[in-house]
């Protein structure tokens, strides 16, 4: 039977090249978006124009309940979810003094409290079927923190923690559960980078380049696949050598 994948924050960047690519192995896809209604839009079409079954849905996956009705309308459309992809982020970038409480909650809330949301939503039906895979998206700043974007790694270091100890607490449930830690990903939220530090920061990273979004998408597939079967609890670190 044909599985559905839900992907968090897809409308663009790495969510939408997991969309792509997990669309090219057969799945039918959720894509999920909290403002970006037109991004949204044309993402789906895209993949809708390669043949592939797309439900996209508009909502603030920080929002508790706003998850639940994203949750109702796939079950109508296509029953449950078996494949959580937990990609919607933010990232913020200056000294930790300068940021605001209602920034590093607004963070916090996107960040980590979207991936509690939708794994709270998502494992009861795959407890039943005793099947399910979940994926968060991950920083390499989780593992080792990053200067000048201090919350930013709290969150991604929470996800890790996270996604450990889900793994341990739903494997005996035939569920299991990883993260992809990113390095530097080809995606518009490097265009505060001009030419020079684009080209210092590649000079950082062993493999010489910036990752795509479609390598991200190929190991989400990987994780998701029978290939896997015996993997989890793992945050996989995909920076090109960079730490």
């Amino acid at each position: 039977m044909q599985k559905t994948v839900l992907i968090t924050g897809s409308s663009r960047g790495i969510g939408r090249g997991i969309a792509k690519a997990f669309g090219k192995a057969g799945y039918r896809i959720v894509l999920n978006a909290s403002k970006s209604q037109e991004e949204l839009l044309n993402t789906a079409k895209e993949l809708e124009d390669l043949g592939i079954s797309v439900l996209p849905i508009l909502a603030d996956v920080s929002d508790y309940v706003a998850c639940q009705k994203m949750f109702q309308e796939i079950e109508n459309a296509y029953g449950t979810v078996d494949v959580l992809v937990n990609n919607a982020g933010i990232s913020h970038i200056g000294l930790f003094t300068d940021m605001r409480p209602e920034n590093w909650q607004k963070m916090i809330a996107i960040n980590f409290e979207s991936v509690c949301n939708c794994c709270h939503l998502a494992l009861p039906s795959m407890v039943r079927n005793k099947l399910g895979t979940i994926i968060n998206i991950s920083s390499i700043w989780g593992n080792s923190g990053a200067s000048c974007e201090a919350v930013y790694s709290a969150t991604k270091g929470a996800i890790n923690a996270f996604t450990q100890a889900l793994a341990k607490e739903y494997a005996p449930s035939g569920i299991r559960v990883n993260a992809i830690a990113c390095g530097v990903i080809e995606t518009q939220m490097n265009a505060c980078f001009d030419a020079e530090e684009r080209q210092n920061l590649a000079d950082e990273i062993p493999m010489m380049r910036f990752g795509t979004t479609e390598e991200v998408g190929n190991v989400a597939v990987f994780l998701a696949n029978d290939a896997s079967s015996y993997l989890t609890g793992q945050i996989l670190t995909l920076d090109g050598g960079f730490l």
